[in-house]
């Protein structure tokens, strides 16, 4: 039986082992309290800080995540091309040309059977220049709203302007614009007029004693001499950044948003 109201966690970039390991004791509880009845992750950055395997696409789900999403390294684990060509609950960008591996969107059902869609976009302001995130995703949300009002778009961009003119462009037409990919959280969590809900940037689930989960000491050293070096996440105490999200299914539209900061130690 469909649910009046659906509530979704997105959770944020995960970032190697400490990001894995937080997310294994903690989504259980937070599934629960929020009484969650679908889970979206970015996890692009999951294996070793960069990229996923197909080992890891299974950790993650078996953790009690529904669908995965990514960004601009999902191709940075070369198995990882084979691996989203077939597993559908791993998207990439919407936005790559034709003809690349794997899909950028889904619609699939919630553990309510409500039906749920979710999109992958990537932005282009000091990012890989792909397809028009914009208009690729106008056509791509044209087609959904034939099977399902009930959209979350993961937007994985670097520039704050570019997130928030992607969600004011889409307010009304999908349930919530989630930014991904700064792996810092904001604090501008908000329903939008038209009624999408919004963040520009979700946060990191990894290190927490890190610079955007790598250790300090190196990206510090890239900034003095320029030169270049193999970036790598420390152990240390964990964040776990997400929003919870409660949306109408019949109107697709976000009635609340949730920002998320929670810590573990693993030492």
């Amino acid at each position: 039986m469909q649910s009046s109201t659906v509530r979704v966690l997105f959770i944020g970039d995960i970032v190697g082992k400490p990001g894995r390991q937080i997310l294994k004791v903690l989504l259980p509880k937070i599934t629960q309290q929020y009484e969650i009845e679908f889970v979206i992750a970015n996890a692009e950055n999951a294996a070793g800080g960069f990229g996923i395997t197909e080992n890891i696409g299974k950790e993650i789900f078996s953790y009690g995540v529904d669908l995965i999403t990514t960004g601009n390294h999902v191709w940075d684990k070369k198995e990882a091309i084979a691996y989203i060509a077939k597993e559908s609950r791993v998207l990439r960008p919407l936005n790559y040309p034709s003809g690349v591996p794997g899909s950028g969107s889904i619609v699939t059902k919630t553990k309510k059977d409500n039906s749920i869609a979710v999109i992958n976009v990537s932005g282009r302001v000091f990012m890989s220049l792909l397809d028009c995130p914009f208009k690729t995703s106008t056509e791509e949300i044209k087609r959904i709203k034939q099977q399902t009002d009930l959209i979350f778009i993961d937007f994985h961009a670097e520039a704050t302007s570019e997130k928030m003119a992607f969600a004011y462009y889409f307010d009304g037409q999908v349930s919530a614009v989630i930014g991904t990919h700064t792996h810092v959280q904001t604090a501008d969590e908000k329903i939008l007029p038209k009624g999408t809900a919004y963040i520009t940037d979700v946060g990191m689930t990894g290190p927490e004693d890190s610079i955007i989960g790598f250790k300090k000491e190196e990206i510090i050293e890239k900034f003095l001499d320029s030169m270049p070096r193999k970036f790598e996440v420390p152990s240390s105490s964990a964040i776990f950044s997400a929003v919870v999200v409660e949306a109408d299914p019949q109107t697709g539209l976000a009635k609340n948003i949730k920002r998320l900061m929670l810590r573990h130690p693993f030492n």
